[in-house]
């Protein structure tokens, strides 16, 4: 089942995901109950959701509506740097015993297709194409052996970075939080649909060429690990979204180095989770 939230007729909503260009609308009862999909998320009923919406949902067309990020609002957005070997290397960073962690904000998240804006105040604006985690049951102290029991799905997330921002200091914080740099997307599918993350490929392009194509298999800090690591210092909640990392290939490290541009269009793809496509605009 592949979960969406999208904007029709000036109001939020959400629903399953038909295909590229139509989306089927909770129905209005169900909506009632759960205003938004991390409150079904909450209420461990996505298996609910998808019954009520094939029977009396109706389908919505991407010319009626515009996706937003699979969660709008979420409690906790976590990143996880350097979890890659190929982009630890790139980066020429000593490896590291435990995950590295910065955070993003809710307003900093995009959606599929939505304009993806090129700060103004930076000439070094990165992709970087990552798995993202959507927490289905909250808690402290998730042993690694329940982590996947505490995972909702899966989506696609493209982290969008001002590299020079990023470097002013040592904290990553800056660089990762311009409005509307992280699109999330295009859906969220359940654990149901990718019984094994360790079967996904992820590729990156940029206007057609292959920039990132890293096997998930390939990171340093699984899953579990990053979820347990997490949950010690603190809770995770429903909705709580966490990208696990980028695999060596971004544009800063190249020779020459390859930013992102007005018009260009960029592509995060992921075996069983779609294909999260933005074109970059300048900001306003």
């Amino acid at each position: 089942m592949s979960f969406v939230s999208f904007e029709t007729a000036g109001r939020q909503t959400y629903g399953l995901w038909k295909d590229e260009d139509h989306w089927i609308q909770v129905p209005a009862a169900f909506e009632a109950q759960h205003p938004d999909l991390k409150s079904v998320i909450q209420a461990g009923k996505l298996d609910a959701l998808a019954s009520a919406t094939r029977q009396d949902g109706h389908v919505v067309t991407s010319a009626q509506a515009r996706l937003l990020p699979v969660i709008p609002n979420p409690g906790k957005i976590f990143c996880i740097g350097l979890n890659y070997k190929s982009h630890v290397a790139e980066t020429k960073r000593s490896d590291s015993e435990y995950p590295s962690i910065f955070t993003r904000f809710a307003d900093s998240l995009s959606a599929h297709n939505a304009p993806l804006p090129h700060p103004k105040e930076t000439l070094r604006f990165d992709f970087e194409g990552e798995l993202a985690v959507i927490i289905g049951k909250g808690g402290r102290h998730i042993s690694q052996a329940q982590a996947f029991e505490h995972i909702a799905g899966y989506a696609c997330f493209n982290d969008g970075t001002a590299r020079d921002w990023q470097r002013h200091t040592h904290q990553w914080i800056p660089g990762k939080n311009f409005p509307l740099t992280g699109p999330l997307g295009p859906f969220m599918a359940t654990t149901g649909e990718i019984p094994d993350v360790n079967k996904l490929t992820l590729e990156s392009r940029l206007n057609g060429a292959v920039m990132q194509h890293a096997s998930l298999a390939d990171l340093i800090f699984t899953l579990p690990v990053i979820i347990e690591y997490l949950s010690s210092f603190t809770p995770l909640s429903p909705g709580d979204v966490i990208a696990t990392g980028t695999p060596g290939g971004v544009g800063d490290r190249r020779e020459p180095p390859v930013y992102m541009k007005p018009g260009d269009v960029i592509e995060i793809e992921i075996t069983g989770l779609g294909t999260l496509r933005n074109v970059v605009s300048r900001a306003e």
